[in-house]
């Protein structure tokens, strides 16, 4: 009988050191690349030791892992871009909430979940680039005045098939409703100068290059371009200050619904939206930190500051199936 007590000691012990083990290491399904997280991972081990591991993917298929993988997933936390993403994420019912004072004080409502299933990590604008050989700043004004006849033959967009596209049309659709909203998606795409590119760098490219005049891009894909070639013929310009403000989407992240380990995830999150990582992870991709008592890095802060939009982000899934048909009803590619 004493063996037998001994026997289930020991093995309750072993069973607590493995679980205490685990809850050691945290795993995240990432969208974005390696290059822009393994720094922020890093630190954070260096910190707590706590390891953590990383899987990187497009958003869909790491969606529909999770999704296939239920109870059994090793994930406990899915890291993706755009509020459009997060939100698909949270309808699937692949995350769970995560209720956090330390999250809600350092990420401003608007770029978070109303229901607590995810949180912003990091900043982008999605706004106007122009030519500097071809347009005065003062010609600019709003994203809707693109669409005036003004801007015939001048204009270059990225495909609508992306989702960065899909959100600005879904937070205009807010706005503005959906009749004066395809009004202007019809303008925009009279205005093309050429067929739609595949990626923001080929806008800009595009307009460096004079292939056309105006383009709507998010802001870290110039900051990347302009830190490579200072010559760039391009800058950026912050449309709607005198209403609503700049379109501004986001990465963020979320707990899965299997989280093997919640409690170590958390404490993960809550440490990304303080101010150590919030300045990694901002200066890694040139983004705007979400927590906003963190400052921009030199680079990012020297193209100005701007009035964002108010939108809550998740508005932009809330209304991304009504985008995407209305893209399409227009002609945009």
């Amino acid at each position: 009988m004493q063996a037998s007590k001994g026997l289930l000691a020991a093995l309750a012990l072993t069973a607590l050191s493995s679980a205490v083990q685990a809850a050691d290491e945290v795993v995240v399904y990432s969208s974005r690349i390696d290059e822009l997280i393994k720094p922020v991972f890093d630190a954070y081990t260096e910190k707590t030791g706590v390891a953590v591991k990383f899987i990187t993917d497009k958003e869909a298929p790491l969606m529909a892992r999770i999704k296939a993988e239920g109870a059994n997933t090793p994930a406990d936390l899915l890291l993706t871009v755009d509020g459009g993403n997060l939100w698909q994420a949270e309808q699937m019912g692949i995350l769970q909430p995560m209720t956090s004072p330390v999250i809600e004080e350092n990420i401003p409502a608007q770029y978070r979940s109303s229901n607590d299933a995810w949180t912003g990590l990091s900043l982008r604008a999605r706004t106007i680039v122009y030519s500097t050989e071809r347009v005065q700043p003062d010609e600019l004004s709003t994203y809707e005045a693109l669409a005036d006849e003004q801007w015939e033959g001048r204009l270059c967009l990225r495909t609508s098939k992306k989702v960065y596209n899909q959100s600005l049309t879904a937070t205009m659709i807010e706005t503005h409703g959906a009749e004066k909203t395809e009004q202007i998606l019809k303008g925009w795409v009279n205005n093309l100068a050429t067929d739609v590119f595949a990626d923001d760098n080929s806008v800009i490219q595009a307009v460096d290059a004079g292939l056309c005049d105006v383009g709507i891009v998010n802001s870290y894909y110039y900051g990347r371009l302009h830190s490579q070639n200072p010559e760039l013929k391009a800058k950026l310009f912050w449309p709607n200050q005198q209403d609503r403000g700049v379109h501004v989407n986001l990465s963020g992240i979320g707990l899965t619904k299997h989280a093997p380990h919640p409690e170590a995830a958390k404490k993960l999150v809550e440490w990304m939206t303080g101010s150590e990582a919030q300045s990694i992870f901002a200066d890694s991709n040139m983004e705007f930190p979400a927590n906003p008592s963190v400052k921009p890095s030199a680079e990012v802060a020297a193209w100005g500051d701007f009035k964002a939009d108010t939108i809550p982000v998740e508005v932009a899934g809330e209304r991304q199936a009504e985008a995407i048909k209305m893209m399409d009803r227009v002609g945009w590619r």
